[in-house]
């Protein structure tokens, strides 16, 4: 999957003035601090959203997405797995950059990366007044309004075309163990095999 997206390349054709747009996965504690400050920035400083509901205990448990604006961490958003269906959530952009266009190329990358891990269906919980904004996407409204944490929601649910090279039981063993989103490049693990099996078992 390609870190660099659509935004980038039109910078370049505008001789660099375009602002350079990335999007890619959180892999180190300092991408964690990046989406934390976002989120704290939209939902607790913004929507007055209280800490404990918005660091709800499942951070560790997800994929997390960062977008950049030459360089400065702009949007983020959290991805969980459920079965057959992966769910977005905590989608936060923020507010110097909600006119470039940011959100929908992390939704895009978010998408690529659900279809390539086999999920058909992408699930979201989307604030009643922003239904209109997600259906762009493709988003569906399904089942009943509910609220939390001050706000009404409208679950939504996303129908995902099957990837071409999605990753399962047939994919290449070294593949499955590169780094999030990053199937397409040898990993370090490649690399290891540089060095004979010894199939060390610690007696010393």
């Amino acid at each position: 999957m390609p870190r660099i997206d659509a935004m980038e390349a039109a910078a370049d054709r505008a001789g660099g003035n375009a602002p350079r747009c990335t999007v890619d996965v959180a892999r180190s504690m300092e991408h964690m601090m990046q989406a934390v400050a976002i989120r704290a920035m939209v939902y607790m400083a913004e929507q007055r959203c209280p800490y404990a509901e918005e660091f709800d205990g499942n951070d560790f448990a997800a994929t997390h997405l960062l977008a950049y604006v030459d360089g400065e961490p702009a949007a983020t958003m959290r991805l969980r797995y459920f079965g057959d269906f992966a769910k977005s959530e905590r989608v936060a952009v923020r507010r110097e950059y909600r006119k470039l266009g940011i959100g929908t190329l992390l939704y895009n990358h978010a998408i690529e990366l659900c279809r390539r891990k086999g999920f058909s269906r992408l699930l979201g919980h989307a604030q009643k007044r922003l239904v209109p904004y997600w259906a762009r996407f493709g988003f569906r409204p399904m089942g009943d309004t509910f609220h939390f944490s001050d706000h009404e929601y409208v679950p939504i649910l996303l129908d995902l075309a099957a990837h071409g090279d999605r990753l399962g039981l047939d994919s290449d063993h070294l593949a499955l163990v590169r780094p999030e989103g990053d199937w397409d490049r040898p990993g370090i693990l490649e690399q290891s095999q540089i060095r004979p099996a010894t199939n060390p078992i610690g007696d010393e």
